[in-house]
């Protein structure tokens, strides 16, 4: 038995930048932090003495003697992609719901990667884990997908990430430990009880990247990036200027489709900032999922008053990426 452990992501800066109809063209970065939220990926084989070649458990319960038979479409083609011919078992576990902004899907992927290698006793890197992920989602299952989620998954931590056409990087941002601290107790999350497919908020989004209609709007959240870092790199400067930088990435994010808010996010916001958040955003594609906010610690109790109808969620940065947690 083998399972696997992988991250979800929260991107700060640079969210729309890295779809490749923008970033072939105009390069992207993003600055995002994996979180101690985890995808968790159980595989084992199954030997035939069952009545069926594959147990899939999620939210559903497949079993089916044929890989095609597989509903689950990320399962399905991994499988297919590996060539593995063995039956198998495999349980999918997640701290938190699905369709949330928070790069679950890519997480899975990746570690269902992950798990089916070791599964066969290969380990790959994390270059390979998250290109081969990017690689499925987007050429496989043709979806219209970004490659920050891919690579936060398998590298994990608080990085600053650079797309060109030519390669992806991921460098990791050094920050003190203070700095990197303080910035974690200045957050908040909440969950809006929302869930979404991020294809549907984003089909606007992407159809006017393709058109070229948001790029003023695209190069703005670009250059935030080097602003956040900056921000957290250099301790004289006032932290709170995360912040309004948040705040400010926040209104440029809405302008880009008129799927990203309604009158029930924004009521949302509003009340935050009322009550002493300095700047949030919707994490992913926008449309619902969860919400987190830069607040002063002075400042938290009172946003948590405002907010109490949502369900806010403790978390804290982790470094790992993916990982084999057990292997039997």
């Amino acid at each position: 038995m083998i399972i696997s452990k992988t991250p979800v992501r929260v991107s700060f800066f640079g969210g729309g930048t890295d779809y490749p109809d923008y970033y072939k063209e105009f390069g992207g970065s993003v600055l995002s932090t994996t979180i101690d939220k985890y995808i968790y990926v159980t595989v084992n084989k199954i030997v035939g003495l069952l009545d069926h070649k594959y147990r899939i458990s999620y939210s559903k319960l497949e079993l089916c003697n044929d890989v095609d038979e597989i509903n689950h479409p990320v399962v399905r083609e991994v499988i297919k992609y590996l060539g593995i011919t063995d039956g198998l078992e495999i349980n999918i576990i997640s701290d938190l719901p699905a369709r949330t902004g928070i790069g679950s899907s890519s997480s899975f992927t990746v570690g269902l990667l992950h798990s089916l290698y070791a599964l066969q006793g290969i380990m790959k890197s994390k270059e390979e884990l998250a290109n081969e992920a990017i690689h499925i989602e987007f050429n496989v299952l043709k979806e219209r997908v970004g490659v920050q989620d891919q690579l936060a998954a398998a590298y994990g931590g608080l990085n600053y990430m650079k797309f060109t056409a030519e390669n992806l990087e991921v460098n990791p941002l050094i920050v003190t430990k203070e700095r990197k601290e303080a910035l974690q107790q200045n957050l908040l999350m909440f969950y809006t009880g929302i869930n979404r497919f991020a294809s549907e908020i984003l089909k606007e989004q992407l159809q006017k990247t393709v058109e070229k209609k948001i790029g003023t709007e695209l190069k703005d959240i670009h250059d935030m990036v080097q602003k956040g870092i900056s921000i957290l790199t250099d301790t004289n400067r006032n932290l709170d200027e995360f912040g309004d930088l948040m705040h400010a990435a926040w209104m440029a994010k809405r302008s880009l489709s008129s799927a990203i808010s309604n009158d029930f996010l924004d009521e949302i916001y509003t009340k935050a900032r009322e009550a002493g958040a300095l700047g949030g955003k919707l994490l992913g594609a926008g449309g619902g999922g969860f919400f987190v906010f830069y607040v002063p610690v002075e400042k938290q109790e009172a946003v948590k008053n405002a907010l109490q109808h949502l369900h806010s969620i403790d978390f804290n940065f982790e470094n790992g990426g993916s990982r084999i947690v057990h292997f039997n």
